[in-house]
């Protein structure tokens, strides 16, 4: 187990030496945003979402229950769009994409440098994204009901459209980790691609903790094997028959009768001393048949 970590430590020291050298020799590629930097600012706005959803559902739980699911699919969209309106519109990044020192870069002119998205990127981008949600759960909603059942046509449309534009994101985000541009199908079909807002300098990575780290767990593991083969209550009879009569005995004629010094019956060196396996007084009675 210990050897599998030092060889995944070493293994990962030297892609790293490999993504700095590679950072070092091409200067063009320092505003290139990493993978996942890029799915680390899909997840976070995911969990804003929701936890703006959370909050504000908390804020009608003293009305009648399921005032809000008729009007669902329009208050996300325009809690959504009220999102949009003060991060991409306005900053032209998300808000997990802020937190990671990300912003959007209209990817269609040639020239290297930065060029935010235009007006009409950004609105199409609310569109597809936003309206394209708030479409797919209002259509779901429509043709759940009995009286339009009779639009079997145009549910089996709607349902073959979101199973392509979704076997189309599955293959924009191959081709994703594949080249590192364009996470999304909207970021694709718009030409917008994630940047760094500044330049990141290169990073001098210290392996010191890791080390100290697999040192620990490495004698951890050892201790974790060895203790079982120790037999501790053997362990603790022999130290206490050691320490107890040298620590605890007073300091008289008795500390060499108990210590097996002199003999117990009459005060002499023994010459043969040897154990018969009784512990006690003996009695008298027995020793006059002797």
């Amino acid at each position: 187990m210990f050897q599998k970590k030092l060889r995944g430590t070493w293994a990962f020291r030297s892609l790293l030496r490999e993504d700095m050298a590679s950072k070092k020799g091409n200067t063009k590629s320092t505003n290139r945003v990493l993978r996942i930097s890029q799915l680390d600012a899909l997840e976070l706005n995911k969990a804003l979402e929701q936890l703006v959803w959370s909050q504000f559902t908390q804020c009608f739980h003293g009305f009648k229950p399921g005032l809000l699911a008729r009007f669902e699919p329009e208050v996300k969209a325009f809690l959504w769009l009220f999102l949009w309106r003060f991060t991409i519109y306005s900053k032209n990044a998300t808000v997990g994409q802020s937190v990671l020192n990300i912003q959007y870069k209209n990817d269609f002119p040639p020239n290297l440098k930065y060029q935010p998205p235009s007006k009409n990127q950004k609105v199409w981008y609310a569109i597809c994204t936003i309206g394209g949600r708030w479409l797919e759960e209002r259509c779901y909603d429509l043709f759940r009901n009995r009286h339009l059942a009779s639009f079997g046509k145009v549910k089996q449309c709607m349902n073959f459209v979101i199973g392509l534009l979704k076997l189309c994101g599955l293959i924009n985000f191959l081709i994703f980790l594949q080249r590192g541009k364009f996470a999304t199908l909207t970021e694709r079909f718009l030409g917008i691609r994630s940047v760094f807002c500044k330049p990141q300098n290169i990073r001098e990575v210290g392996f010191d903790y890791m080390n100290r780290e697999l040192l620990w767990h490495g004698f951890a593991e050892f201790l974790i094997f060895l203790l079982p083969l120790i037999n501790i209550q053997k362990l603790k009879a022999k130290l206490s028959s050691w320490c107890i009569p040298l620590a605890g005995a007073p300091n008289n004629d008795n500390t060499l009768a108990t210590s097996g010094k002199e003999c117990s019956l009459c005060g002499e060196w023994p010459t043969m001393p040897h154990t018969i396996g009784y512990q006690g007084y003996l009695n008298p009675r027995a020793m006059d048949q002797y």
